[in-house]
């Protein structure tokens, strides 16, 4: 055993070894060209110096573009048009649209595609709401940076650490039994005699996994959105209190208009991150009981289950939702800078 034992870490760091190795020759090798190229660029004069310097500014730029996203977009799109079951696959025919039409056939799918749309509608507005109403009312504290700072905490966690830390409160413990989750407490202590096992009781559980991306977004939009606010000028905020706006009235007319674009980008922002929302769901349930989402299901299609044409034919959706909302967020941070 004890030998054994040694040849399995010996292989282990010899594997290791050689991928260090591959690493550094790698960036030893990058190094390198950005030497050459930049020694050129600074001996090269007259009129092929600033055709030089455009080439050297983008050309290493493109080709990072190309290599990490544009090639793997167009493999993935050629791959969802195939039948192929696992990685590797050289013999995969093509079957066309077929993967697409199962996509959208498929009941347990068709189930994965609605919990999304759900994700992507409650999570963006309740978060977004919550953060707003907490920017409005800390503002006006005087010691506004303590509160902040406890709501902001989240937004520094990982999606795992949050879903490990609500997955206490969401503990399901016999009633019979000392309770050990928080939520199950609560609703003894409020005359629940029963309450559920929350985390496989479905829609219940969906709705459960949303609170905790709301609870992590919550922070971000909140300090996005007071910082806007502080920036309304006073003197339009002291004119519209003169002519009678105050309270809602001033929160409606002068406030949310002034905010119009920050608050936009916040959307768009918090909808782009709880479409790639995966960890959430695998950590909590693993997609089980009703919970999945696309990018759960696209993994599992994908590493799991060994349909890789059909987890690529849900990558390409995934994509072809998250692509807008990307170039709308760009140009409404255009607009935004362009107004400054």
């Amino acid at each position: 055993m004890a030998a054994e034992a040694h040849l399995v870490l010996a292989g282990t760091l010899s594997e290791s070894a050689t991928k260090l190795l591959s690493v550094v020759e790698a960036v030893g090798g990058f190094l390198a060209i950005l030497i050459v190229v930049f020694f050129i660029a600074g001996r090269v004069t007259g009129r092929f110096e600033k055709p030089l310097t455009i080439v050297i500014c983008l050309v290493p730029a493109l080709v990072l573009v190309l290599i990490g996203l544009v090639i793997p977009a167009i493999t993935t799109f050629v791959t969802s048009l195939k039948n192929q079951q696992f990685l590797g696959q050289r013999n995969a025919k093509y079957v066309g649209l077929r993967n697409y039409r199962f996509d959208f056939t498929d009941p347990a799918t068709q189930g994965t595609l609605v919990r999304t749309l759900l994700w992507l509608i409650i999570v963006p507005a309740c978060a977004v709401g919550v953060g707003l109403l907490v920017a409005l009312l800390v503002d006006r504290m005087r010691y506004a940076s303590l509160p902040k700072t406890l709501i902001f905490l989240p937004t520094a966690i990982s999606f795992v650490g949050a879903s490990v830390i609500w997955s206490y409160v969401y503990n399901y413990v016999d009633p019979s039994q000392p309770q050990t989750g928080l939520l199950s407490q609560i609703a003894i202590k409020l005359g629940w005699s029963h309450p559920p096992n929350w985390l496989i009781t479905s829609p219940l559980n969906t709705y459960l996994e949303m609170v905790i991306m709301i609870w992590i977004q919550a922070g971000f939009a909140m300090v996005v959105l007071s910082a806007a606010l502080k920036a309304i000028p006073d003197e339009i905020l002291e004119a519209a209190r003169m002519d009678g706006a105050d309270g809602f009235l001033l929160f409606r007319t002068i406030q949310i208009p002034m905010i119009r674009n920050t608050l936009v980008v916040v959307v768009t922002t918090v909808m782009i991150t709880t479409l790639k929302v995966f960890d959430i769901v695998a950590t909590l349930n693993n997609g089980n009981f009703n919970t999945d989402v696309l990018a759960r299901q696209m993994y599992g299609d994908l590493f799991v289950t060994s349909q890789v044409s059909r987890g690529s034919s849900l990558a390409v959706l995934l994509f072809l939702v998250v692509l807008p909302l990307v170039i709308y967020n760009v140009r409404q941070l255009r607009k935004e800078r362009a107004t400054r």
